[in-house]
């Protein structure tokens, strides 16, 4: 059950008065483990105490979404570098033999032609 609201003396059993004396005592991570980004306003509480905890509750969504957004730029920023860095990077030789001009085929046809061509002489 939760305790009485120490701020304005709310005797109604709500959670918001836990995490109000959580924040009260600069608690961040416990309230956080309470439920703080989820936390509703107690009916029976006056408005400071309400607007309290919804500052808080606010601040906390605020922060973490600035987190992300600072994460996902760092995420960003080392993809573009490691694209410009791969750029610049000079293509490696190939270790594979070379193809052949022609198949083997063609290159028959051509050795014959060539050898026909040779019997018969200059024109």
């Amino acid at each position: 059950m939760a305790p009485a609201c120490q701020h304005c003396g709310c005797a109604g059993a709500h959670p918001a008065h836990a995490l109000l004396a959580m924040l009260a005592i600069d608690d961040l991570d416990a309230a956080m483990e309470h439920g703080l980004l989820d936390a509703l306003p107690c009916p029976g509480c006056d408005a400071a105490c309400n607007v309290r905890l919804i500052e808080a509750r606010d601040a906390r969504h605020s922060a973490l979404a600035a987190r992300e957004r600072h994460r996902a730029r760092a995420e960003r920023l080392l993809r573009r570098a490691a694209g410009r860095e791969a750029a610049r990077r000079p293509v490696p030789a190939s270790t594979a033999a070379p193809a052949p001009a022609l198949p083997a085929a063609a290159a028959d046809v051509l050795a014959r032609a060539l050898a026909k061509a040779a019997r018969r002489g200059p024109r």
